[in-house]
């Protein structure tokens, strides 16, 4: 995860340029997934990856860290930035969960509610 984490955070904050950059004044909200699940398996092809916590981290392992470079790193781009915690390990039966829906929820309603009230101070 923590691999791939600036060029995520490239991305992000290009796609806030891009939308910024094509007039009228947009609001941008960023959603952003982070895994914390105890295990994982990464596919290339056939081939399998399985995380192991050594050679290659678990995402728990690496999730606090990725979260603090998004907000220290991206969150300034954006009007709103939320980041959604969940559990997957990409391995049959293929669950997911939130890491805690409640606080998910009670964000996710606060981002809404806040971009509605920026929408209508601006237009």
């Amino acid at each position: 995860m923590i691999k791939q984490i600036d060029r995520v955070i490239n991305d992000l904050i290009n796609q806030a340029t891009q939308f910024k950059r094509g007039g009228g004044n947009p609001i941008c909200v960023a959603f952003v997934g982070i895994n914390f699940s105890d295990q994982y398996i990464s596919f290339e092809k056939r081939k399998r990856w399985p995380t192991d916590g050594k050679k290659y981290k678990h995402p728990i392992q690496e999730a606090a860290q990725a979260e603090q470079r998004l907000i220290d790193k991206a969150r300034h781009a954006f009007d709103e930035f939320q980041i959604l915690r969940f559990r997957a390990t990409n391995s049959k039966p293929f669950p997911f969960d939130w890491v805690d829906l409640n606080k998910t929820e009670m964000e996710y309603s606060s981002v809404l509610t806040r971009v509605s009230r920026e929408y209508d101070r601006r237009f």
